[in-house]
């Protein structure tokens, strides 16, 4: 039984022995990999990996990442045999471009001032017609009114002229000007906001607004039409003298001709009465 105990003793004194001798290989550290640090490309694009000791192709593939057959293809290698210091192509990448610095920003001269546009100049022109019709539109037949008075004159009170209208105002024309129709006109305006009006002579009635604002710009041709009638009152003293007619030489020829025949034929009536009676007297 003694025999039995110190044989089991010594068989679990064996097995922990071996237990102990296998502890410190089980807690060596494994082998760990070099670290790949990030590539950068060269000018030409190309990422290099430089073989260490130890390397291989597989080794090369599982710290860079890159398929083994790509590393093979890139260098045009059939095998897997590698030398410390080779340069291996394991991939490629656009070039680095140096970042550019930043030169001084450039500062700006002395603002020059802006030239300020000279005004331009337009022309107005101002018509006072006889509107016969009384309908405030101006017909081709309707002439001008003598002896009216227009003006204009800006806001600013830079600007104030003024002129008497004048008879007319029918042109045969194809293109008339506007004083061909009867139009006072006056030029060299500035550019802006007028006052435009007119005053008709005594004896007629106005049939349009007699003032008018208009906005002038440069080389602008305005036409501003005012129309006034003739009151009744002036209408019913006017008088139609019809024109006399000058007769042919002729005409007057013959009827001095007539006359003078009708007294001739009257003179002999007379004498036959006369000698008619005389014979009747010589006959008693």
């Amino acid at each position: 039984m003694k025999k039995y105990y110190l044989l089991g003793l010594s068989s679990l004194l064996i097995i922990g022995w071996l237990l102990v001798m296998q502890i410190p290989t089980r807690a060596a550290p494994l082998a760990q990999l070099t670290v790949f640090p990030t590539p950068t490309p060269g000018p030409d694009g190309r990422i290099i990996y430089i073989v260490q000791s130890g390397d291989t192709l597989w080794r090369i593939s599982a710290i860079t990442g890159v398929d083994i057959d790509t590393i093979r293809s890139l260098n045009g290698l059939s095998g897997d045999t590698v030398t410390p210091g080779d340069a291996l192509v394991i991939g490629f990448a656009g070039p680095v471009e140096p970042t550019a610095t930043a030169g001084p920003t450039a500062t700006s001269g002395p603002q020059l001032p802006t030239a300020t546009p000279s005004p331009g100049w337009g022309i107005a022109c101002i018509l006072l017609y006889n509107d016969e019709n009384g309908d405030a539109i101006r017909q081709e037949s309707e002439v001008s009114i003598a002896g009216g008075a227009v003006s204009v004159g800006n806001r600013q009170g830079t600007v104030s002229l003024s002129g008497e209208t004048l008879s007319g105002g029918i042109s045969d024309l194809v293109y008339p000007e506007p004083q061909d129709l009867g139009y006072i006109c006056f030029e060299e305006l500035p550019e802006g906001q007028y006052t435009v009006s007119a005053a008709h002579p005594e004896g007629y009635n106005a049939t349009t607004e007699l003032n008018r604002v208009i906005t002038l710009a440069a080389g602008q041709t305005s036409l501003v039409a005012f129309g006034a009638q003739v009151n009744s009152e002036v209408a019913a003293e006017t008088v139609f003298v019809p024109e006399a007619r000058q007769l042919p030489l002729s005409v007057v020829i013959l009827g001095f001709a007539l006359v003078l025949a009708g007294v001739g034929l009257g003179i002999y009536a007379v004498l036959l009465q006369r000698s008619g009676k005389y014979k009747h007297s010589a006959d008693e």
